[in-house]
Order: structure tokens, then sequence, then C-alpha cells
């Protein structure tokens, strides 16, 4: 008797072991996807959990203790608002010169995504700064400059304090300073042959104000995937993906998942997971056999 109750225990507790095995191998399904950092909402297509959001923006934003950055090739712009209305995004880049900093060159970069679902928008204007008589802006691609709102370069070097000096030593003023995205997109600093540049967005509101006051940063325009998020939401889900095949999802709890949405979508249970998941079948088909053998050879005894 105590023979056979000291087994049945042992077999309680390799099953227990099994189950705990199977379930820690199992996939990560969020119970949340956070939907603030600070005082910035995240909300779709947006996240700063993986999983959350659409696959499309997936690693671009990183939420710090203090502030929400927009990660780029080039480096880490800080997000000053994220308008989901308007689809617009601000940002700002700590060192990036203005009217009143100079700062060391280098480059705006954004992946090939980047630039095509969240550009800057056209009235965000780049502003190249001691440019030599050789760039190309200056010469053959003169056409990739212009003036905005009544603004033009004499007023920008006369008014900024950082860029006076480039005034005093050439006694000149560039006929080129202000272009648009496309040209840093495909020219670098280098290559335009400039030492410093700056951004400007909200370029179209800014007649009449002096350099000094212009919105110094970047403001990027956005577009949201048509997935079906809308149902989703209204659903009391969450929209984001699996984080390995980008498939979207309905985030509804922290054990299931739905294709459309937490009340009439298909949810995902444990065995759905794991025919999607990276726990290979075969080693589950395993550790079941094993379960049997074990309660097989108990019953022999």
């Amino acid at each position: 008797m105590a023979s056979s109750k000291s087994s049945f225990l042992t077999f309680n507790h390799l099953t227990i072991y099994l189950i705990l095995l199977l379930l820690s191998q199992s996939p990560q399904i969020h119970s949340t996807c956070r939907n603030f950092c600070n005082n910035i909402p995240i909300n779709y297509p947006f996240s700063i959990d993986d999983g959350c959001g659409a696959p499309q923006y997936r690693h671009m934003l990183n939420c710090s203790a203090t502030d929400l950055f927009f990660l780029t090739p080039s480096g880490n712009y800080k997000v000053q608002s994220i308008d989901y209305e308007k689809q617009t995004m601000t940002i700002f880049d700590p060192s990036m010169s203005t009217c009143s900093i100079l700062q060391p060159h280098h480059d705006f970069k954004m992946s090939e995504i980047q630039s095509a679902i969240i550009p800057p928008t056209p009235d965000t204007v780049f502003v190249l700064v001691n440019c030599s008589i050789d760039s190309p802006v200056l010469n053959h691609y003169k056409s990739l400059c212009f003036n905005f709102s009544g603004h033009s370069c004499d007023e920008l070097y006369g008014s900024c304090t950082s860029f006076k000096l480039f005034h005093l030593l050439s006694n000149s003023t560039p006929a080129c300073c202000f272009t648009s995205y496309e040209t840093v997109k495909y020219m670098s600093m280098d290559i335009l042959d400039c030492t410093h540049y700056t951004s400007v967005y909200n370029t179209d509101r800014l007649e009449g104000v002096g350099p000094l006051d212009w919105l110094y940063g970047m403001k990027l325009s956005f577009s949201v995937p048509d997935t079906g998020c809308g149902r989703c939401a209204k659903s009391g889900g969450t929209c984001g993906f699996d984080v390995e095949t980008e498939m979207s999802q309905c985030i509804c709890s922290i054990t299931s998942n739905s294709t459309r949405d937490c009340a009439g979508g298909r949810e995902i249970n444990f065995a759905d997971s794991y025919r999607a998941s990276s726990f290979p079948p075969l080693q589950l088909w395993y550790i079941l056999a094993l379960v049997a053998i074990s309660y097989i050879v108990i019953l022999r005894r």
C-alpha cells in the first residue's frame, strides 16, 4: 500500500514537472501593451512593447524613464508629440544645430521603411549651413533650394547667433540654404559639402516670424495600416502581431489572442499556440509519450 501511494505521488510530481516544462516553453502572450510613455499616448500603429502595434513600426520607439525616442540609423530623436488625428509625429534632435546653438556635424538618416511610411512632412524644411562654394546645391543642383514663407539665407545668417560666425568669415551669404528631405535623403552632409544642418517644421505658419522663434525639429507624417484594428479595439482588445510571423493579432488577455476581435474572433488556445510557436511538435509528443510510459510502469509495480 505504501509503495503504491509512493509511486502515485512520484507520478504526480513527474506530471506536474512536465506540465510546467510545457508551459515554460509556450509562446509568451502580452498581458498588456503600454499605452503611455510618460505623458505621450502610445496608440496603434505605434508601440513600445514588442508584439504590440503594427509590425511595420516595430522597434521604432523606445521609452526611457523620462523621454520617448524615435529610433533611426543616424540616432535617437526625442518625440515631442504624436497627433493621431492628423497622423503626425514631432521629433527633435538634441545634437542638431539651432539658431542659438551650434552643434557638431552629423547626418539625418532613416531606414527605407521609415522613409516610406513615416517621412518628414512637406512643411518640414532642412537648413544647410556653411556649405562650400563647391557644394552641389550651389552649382548643378541649385533647383533643390528654395526660400520659404518670405525667409532667406541673408535673414538666417544675420539673425542667428550660432550662424553669424560663418557670415563674418566669408563676408558673404550663400544663395542656397533651404531644401527638402529628399535632398538630405540621397546626399549626405559630406556630399553636400556643408558643415552643419538644422531643420524647421510648420514652415507654412512662419511668415513674419524671425529665425529665433522658428520651430526647430521635424514633423513626420505616418500612415496607419488597414488591418481591421478598429474592430479589435471596439471589442476591448489591443492591436498587435505575432513576433515570429508578424501576422496581425487582436490581443485579448494574458492567455489568448484572436485573429480579428475579442468577441467573435477565433481565440488561440494553448494547442493553437503550440502550432504557431517555436516549440517543436516532436518534443511535445516526446514529453506526452514519457508521461504515458511512466504511468504504465507505475501500474505494473
